[in-house]
């Protein structure tokens, strides 16, 4: 027996998951170092390779062991997490990663605005120094979680003098605070998972700033890499995305055909590979170095889900038009994926950029100031 499969074994022995509460249960496994095994000692991890992570996650729920409710936390653990760890200060750390990791605390991420969605760094929201604290003004858009989230990630411009990318600061904004306004958006699929949020005149302490005042934007690439990685590294379990379409292959048979067999054998090689990939890079941001490949993963997540709904939907026709869990919700919902987490065309720029080493697109606002940009 390892030395950590004993580390898991006694802990499950003296916390057992059948009679502790739950979060009892939770802050225990962080404080036991147990919650990512490759993150720091004392900040739920242990410090070792993340290569063991998977054994100890699947011992856990062998042990019917309650989850950190992981799609909730989504942008803590995916965005907000590795942003912290690697920029923070060790009071931020040891205030924000327990309960962020535990699921106590919801996270949401204000970075898009309605007019700098895919160009981040062109935003225009506010803040200004005032004694030990910044006063924000601006709104921003597009964001998952904001109606639930205790916490946001936020970049604000703090210099409107210099050119775009240098003017921004990153900080972690309490959004119980006065000034902060959430307003739900109806999605095409008739739900609202996302929302607008306004911001007038919130005060943040300097406490909650993440890195030096003007480099926001350095500070926000470690988000939006983990980001990418997170989304299109986190969700291609093997078959996971072509099941609806296998089952309905396997129920369905008056529906075979010779054309879909082929395609589902394509799709399902393609998936497979994506899913392979995905092994990789969500190694890479358990280990805290997300890099410019999650982009890539991300494109391909992102063009496989619509192409395999948009199958399933052709094969069921009328059947696949029914509203809950049918092949007509997620495909509508799929046109979402190459937008959230960064769009298509600028994944495509950042792979061709920074993966494959091609000349860089021209930019001719990148030496003006911001103040004298159009707008």
């Amino acid at each position: 027996m390892s030395d950590l499969t004993e580390r898991v074994a006694e802990f499950l022995a003296a916390h057992d998951p059948t009679t502790t509460d739950r979060w009892e249960f939770l802050r225990a496994r962080f404080d036991a170092g147990l919650a990512r095994i490759n993150w720091p000692v004392g900040l739920g991890g242990l410090g070792l390779d993340p290569g063991e992570q998977g054994a100890v996650d699947a011992a856990f729920v062998a042990a019917g062991a309650p989850d950190n409710r992981p799609a909730l936390g989504v942008i803590g653990l995916g965005m907000a997490a590795p942003t912290i760890l690697r920029h923070g200060d060790e009071d931020q750390k040891r205030r924000w990663m327990r309960p962020l990791w535990t699921g106590e605390e919801i996270w949401c991420q204000l970075f898009s605005e309605p007019g700098s969605g895919s160009d981040l760094a062109s935003l225009s929201t506010r803040a200004v120094p005032d004694g030990d604290e910044w006063v924000v003004n601006g709104q921003k858009v597009w964001t998952s979680l904001a109606h639930l989230a205790r916490w946001a990630i936020l970049v604000t411009r703090t210099d409107p003098a210099v050119p775009k990318h240098q003017g921004l600061t990153y900080f972690v904004l309490d959004m119980t605070a006065p000034g902060v306004e959430v307003r739900p958006l109806r999605q095409l699929t008739g739900e609202s998972e996302f929302n607008e949020v306004f911001l007038t005149d919130v005060r943040i302490p300097d406490s909650q700033r993440l890195g030096a005042v003007g480099e926001g934007w350095a500070v926000s690439q470690t988000t939006l890499m983990s980001e990418r990685v997170s989304i299109g590294g986190g969700r291609i379990p093997r078959g996971g995305m072509l099941e609806p379409l296998i089952r309905t292959w396997r129920d369905r048979p008056e529906l075979r055909t010779a054309g879909l067999h082929d395609q589902l054998l394509e799709l399902w090689v393609e998936a497979e590979s994506a899913r392979l990939a995905s092994t990789r890079l969500k190694q890479q941001i358990a280990a805290g170095r997300p890099g410019p490949e999650g982009s890539a993963a991300k494109l391909a997540y992102a063009d496989l889900n619509q192409r395999i709904t948009a199958l399933e939907l052709q094969v069921l026709a009328g059947d696949g038009l029914r509203y809950e869990d049918s092949a007509g919700h997620r495909y509508l919902r799929a046109r979402a994926n190459s937008i959230e987490g960064g769009t298509s065309e600028i994944l495509r720029n950042i792979v061709a950029e920074r993966v494959l080493g091609l000349p860089g697109e021209i930019r001719t606002d990148k030496d003006v100031p911001w103040k004298d940009l159009p707008r």
